[in-house]
């Protein structure tokens, strides 16, 4: 057991930007396609994934000057905001995890040949969002069982959440042969968003208004454009948080970049990932019929080449760092949280169908509810980090208490009947 753990965490160290390529490109000599093809896919999903880290590291980089002024400003923030890459990594740590994640490759296979389902989830390294809230489980009710039953059971979910946000997901983006199976963003934005279009759809007046993105991009020219905008928001960032004029102007500048270069990165992965969908679906066809069908499930970040996620990343991440001043009782800055902003905007973008204005207003209130929770929760976040290990000082939580909606079911379990 040590071995096979030593063996998944040395995978896991490599990195999605890793992994993924591995992934694709044995996926593509599965599906009979030629090495070298197999490889130039992998390489294309594996660049573009690694462009889009950067581009999001860019931007955080970018905004640091105004997190530090608005942090500042906060003396009565008593925890720490960890970021959902160091609880992702906490949840490895757990004693079944070695064992969870040959079970949801099996159940996975399982289900496919008994045609239960058509999605084949090749996104390992978002198996996190299995991991922790099994993790959480088994930190707050004491139980490896639960933790594996937990962790195992929200896989085999996810396959069929996967599978029923499909033909919305390739219909609106384009993506055709693949859908969504990151489980956050399938449990919880995707039906919050659902909700909340439906009680726009009530309101006189708002439910009139339909402002297409690229519509509006046309429309206002250049200064519709993610290069312009951007240059605009991060100035306006930069002086409402008094940085010197240089600060200012690099602040446009690495807003602009980021704007262009998310888009940019996705087409790149798509240029690896549309002849590894064109030879799964000749492959299942040849061998299950003309009317099989295989869905490769990959990353929320795939949609994040839409024009209209792009302009509401741009509004939102303002809108976040608000937040940590209007939430009553609110205890931490949300530095983590701000990471998720752009990841935040696919599900919205994609119910409202590109309509910039309830993309928006569904993703502000989405935000809200995510930093709102994460902050109610942070006793049990605090919790789960501790038991896998993970030397915390003091009250610590993550975004995920809020945008994974079975961590915030648990959570709420426990704190009703097991705390």
């Amino acid at each position: 057991m040590d071995i096979l753990m030593d063996i998944v965490q040395t995978l896991l160290g490599m990195g999605a930007v890793t992994l993924l390529p591995l992934f694709i490109c044995i996926l593509g000599l599965v599906f009979r396609m030629k090495f070298g093809a197999a490889l130039k896919s992998g390489l294309f999903v594996g660049i573009g994934f690694q462009g889009l880290v950067l581009a999001i590291g860019l931007l955080m980089a970018t905004i640091a000057p105004v997190i530090a002024h608005y942090e500042g400003m906060g003396g009565g923030f008593t925890t720490m905001d960890v970021g959902w890459a160091a609880v992702g990594a906490a949840s490895w740590s757990v004693p079944f995890a070695a064992i969870a994640v040959p079970l949801i490759f099996l159940c996975n296979l399982i289900l496919l040949r008994l045609r239960l389902t058509k999605v084949l989830n090749v996104d390992i390294w978002n198996f996190i969002h299995f991991l922790i809230p099994g993790a959480l489980a088994y930190a707050l009710f004491d139980s490896v069982i639960l933790g594996v039953v937990v962790t195992v059971g929200l896989s085999v979910v996810n396959l069929f959440l996967s599978q029923a946000i499909a033909p919305k997901w390739q219909a609106h983006f384009g993506l055709e042969g693949t859908t969504c199976s990151t489980l956050s963003f399938v449990t919880m934005s995707w039906p919050f968003a659902i909700v909340i279009n439906k009680i726009i759809d009530f309101i006189p007046g708002l439910n009139k208004v339909d402002i297409d993105a690229e519509k509006l991009t046309s429309k206002l020219g250049a200064f519709g454009t993610p290069a312009v905008m951007g240059l605009v928001v991060g100035i306006i960032l930069g002086a409402i948080s008094v940085q010197p004029i240089p600060g200012i102007i690099v602040m446009g500048m690495g807003f602009a970049a980021v704007l262009v270069l998310i888009p940019r990165m996705v087409a790149i992965m798509m240029e690896g990932l549309t002849p590894i969908g064109q030879a799964a679906s000749a492959y299942v066809k040849k061998r299950m019929g003309e009317q099989a069908e295989l869905i490769i499930g990959m990353d929320v970040a795939l949609g994040l080449g839409d024009p209209a996620c792009v302009m509401v990343t741009a509004l939102s991440i303002p809108l976040v760092i608000l937040f940590a001043f209007i939430i009553p009782g609110m205890s931490y800055f949300p530095l983590g949280m701000l990471t998720l902003v752009v990841y935040c905007t696919v599900m919205p973008v994609m119910v409202a169908k590109g309509n910039f204005i309830r993309s928006f207003i569904i993703t502000a209130i989405t935000l809200f509810f995510i930093t709102w929770s994460a902050n109610i929760f942070a006793p049990e976040a605090t919790q789960m980090m501790a038991a896998t290990g993970v030397e915390v000082d003091g009250m610590v939580t993550d975004g995920f208490w809020g945008l994974n909606l079975p961590n915030v079911i648990i959570s709420a379990i426990y704190r009703l009947f097991g705390g």
